[in-house]
């Protein structure tokens, strides 16, 4: 058991240190060719992983319609919303947003899965984005100001809520890294237009360390922690690693300061009490609810 939690915290740490990953790749990439190239190093793992298992499977064109939609909105828009968020959004205030995937997740479920709201989602939801508004005002209610990479980073919550929803329903009739496998194939495709059109000017590095550090961050964050993740869960309680999850946001923080000089403010740190508190209430009573079904 402690083996499993050991494992599930380095994931957290990994994916809570990905903004900041993010932060300091977008000086050197331009965003949608950050993107591109990271879904080429992602979707080698995952053909690697495929064919080491023996589990690539055809999908029906009804399947195989949604799987593209998926790939274009949560895997493309998403990454690339996210590189594009970054290169001005501040990795701290990015995390918190995302943290609050779970609260509008529970909403899109709501209305497409038909899957119960209930008032303490609601509670929750309010108390999160009080937090959200007391983290992007920095403490000053009365002026609200959202700068254009917190937009974009929205972008990347709405739409890596749509992903979580699409492969809910999916993963009903078609394998997990199928679906991860193919969606992020669409990703990638549609993404090589737009890596030496969309910015301007194009950022690349000449500097192998900054290549090295692209293909380890995409590999180690979205594949190995990935399968560590989903190889340990089913040995720990559902609601105890929920809550190690929520814990990326401080991740953030702390790596901010660790790589970036970023200090951490009194304001950040009461922002992301309201917004962990809100989600943990939320997600709380949509897993007490689904349960008892």
């Amino acid at each position: 058991m402690l083996k499993a939690y050991s494992w599930l915290t380095f994931c957290v740490i990994v994916w809570g240190s990905n903004f900041v990953f993010g932060k300091i790749l977008v000086q050197d990439f331009s965003p949608a060719l950050l993107t591109m190239l990271r879904l080429l190093f992602i979707v080698l793992l995952l053909i690697g992983i495929s064919f080491y298992k023996r589990r690539l499977k055809r999908v029906n064109k009804a399947d195989a319609l949604t799987i593209f939609f998926l790939g274009v909105i949560g895997v493309f828009i998403n990454q690339w919303s996210f590189f594009e968020g970054l290169q001005t959004a501040d990795p701290t205030t990015s995390a918190l947003i995302l943290a609050t995937t779970p609260i509008l997740t529970g909403f899109l479920a709501a209305i497409f899965l038909k899957e119960k709201f209930t008032v303490r989602m609601l509670i929750g939801s309010i108390v999160a984005i009080i937090g959200i508004y007391f983290v992007v005002t920095k403490g000053n209610l009365s002026s609200l100001h959202v700068e254009k990479g917190l937009l974009w980073i929205i972008v990347t919550m709405i739409t890596f809520a749509i992903m979580i929803i699409m492969t809910r329903g999916l993963s009903k009739r078609v394998d997990p890294l199928t679906i991860t496998l193919y969606s992020n194939i669409v990703g990638f495709i549609v993404s090589l237009p737009f890596a030496f059109t969309l910015d301007t000017p194009l950022r690349i590095s000449s500097d192998l360390a900054d290549w090295a550090f692209l293909a380890g961050t995409a590999v180690v964050v979205h594949g190995i922690a990935t399968l560590i993740w989903n190889n340990n869960i089913r040995h720990v309680d559902a609601s105890k690693a929920s809550i190690l999850s929520n814990l990326e946001p401080f991740v953030a923080m702390i790596m901010g300061l660790l790589l970036l000089y970023k200090p951490i403010t009194g304001i950040e740190i009461i922002g992301s009490l309201f917004i962990v508190g809100g989600v943990m209430l939320s997600t709380y009573q949509k897993r007490k609810t689904i349960s008892s079904l």
